[in-house]
């Protein structure tokens, strides 16, 4: 027989996680339908054999590297359980920066924001969930990552956010925003993080770019200008050693006001700027 406690104990069996605990008790919580806290509330709960055959086999594949998002198909961000596959990313905590920041921006009481690349739908619905006064325009180019954020968009019933099949600025010929997000690819082809961790499961085109991983970031800017607004800002996710290159490609692509902020480890992984010389005045709104 196998008690909750038992198969909590089971974490020491995942020497390559620096998150072993966390790893054992979602993965537990997920075979049981429980939460997390329930694990400690009913540590001599038994587990029926069903049970612990699923939770045995979830182990073995997260020892042999397999993410724990995968395994369970849901990843926490912001405040949404989100649907994950391995068609997109796995939303990671730093990212939450970029939501934070957005925020804070002085935009229009209706401000219409476009957050390219967004995979999971993660960026874009945490904005929108916050201000449902926004409209939010998410784009991909992957068919399946965009099903998988209009699912999302779905599930939370965000209704100012809409999800789109587009290469970047592809498919919105004319349309202008207030503000432009993205978490492109930006990993360099030759980096060896790129062979360790979860990242292994993780398709590489949302991970990897041209040009010392700036490729994307440079296309993403240079679009920028005809799809932002004057005063409108634009906000990058990128590498940890990127950021003064990822602010001289917005300098030269005619942006001012430009700073870095860093990540939960203290690492410059943001970077925003201004198109313009001031931001859109707060609820001024756009002459249709």
């Amino acid at each position: 027989m196998t008690t909750v406690k038992a198969a909590l104990q089971r974490a020491s069996e995942l020497q390559d996680s620096d998150s072993a605990r966390l790893d054992t008790e979602l993965l537990l919580a997920f075979v049981l339908g429980k939460d997390r806290t329930w694990l400690y509330t009913w540590p001599e709960k038994i587990l029926t054999d069903e049970q612990a055959a699923q939770f045995a086999q979830l182990l073995e594949r997260r020892k042999a590297g397999e993410p724990v998002a995968h395994l369970t198909g849901r990843r926490e961000f912001w405040t949404l359980n989100l649907h994950v596959d391995p068609n997109t990313l796995i939303p990671r905590p730093d990212t939450e920066l970029m939501v934070e920041i957005a925020l804070e921006l002085p935009l229009p009481e209706r401000a219409q924001v476009l957050d390219l690349g967004t995979g999971t739908g993660a960026i874009a619905l945490a904005i929108a969930s916050e201000m449902p006064g926004w409209q939010v325009t998410a784009v991909d180019r992957v068919e399946a990552a965009v099903q998988l954020a209009e699912r999302n968009r779905a599930e939370h019933g965000i209704g100012n956010a809409r999800v789109l099949v587009s290469d970047w600025y592809e498919q919105l010929a004319g349309q202008k925003y207030d503000l432009i997000v993205s978490n492109p690819p930006y990993i360099a082809g030759d980096d060896p993080h790129l062979e360790q961790g979860d990242v292994r499961f993780e398709p590489s085109s949302a991970l990897v770019a041209d040009d010392e991983g700036l490729a994307d970031i440079r296309k993403i800017a240079e679009g920028a200008q005809a799809h932002l607004v004057p005063g409108g800002w634009l906000m990058v996710e990128h590498g940890w050693q990127q950021a003064e290159a990822v602010r001289q490609v917005f300098s030269e692509y005619g942006f001012g006001s430009i700073e870095s902020r860093k990540d939960l480890a203290g690492w410059e992984r943001v970077t925003l700027g201004l198109l313009g010389s001031e931001p859109r005045r707060m609820g001024s709104e756009r002459k249709l």
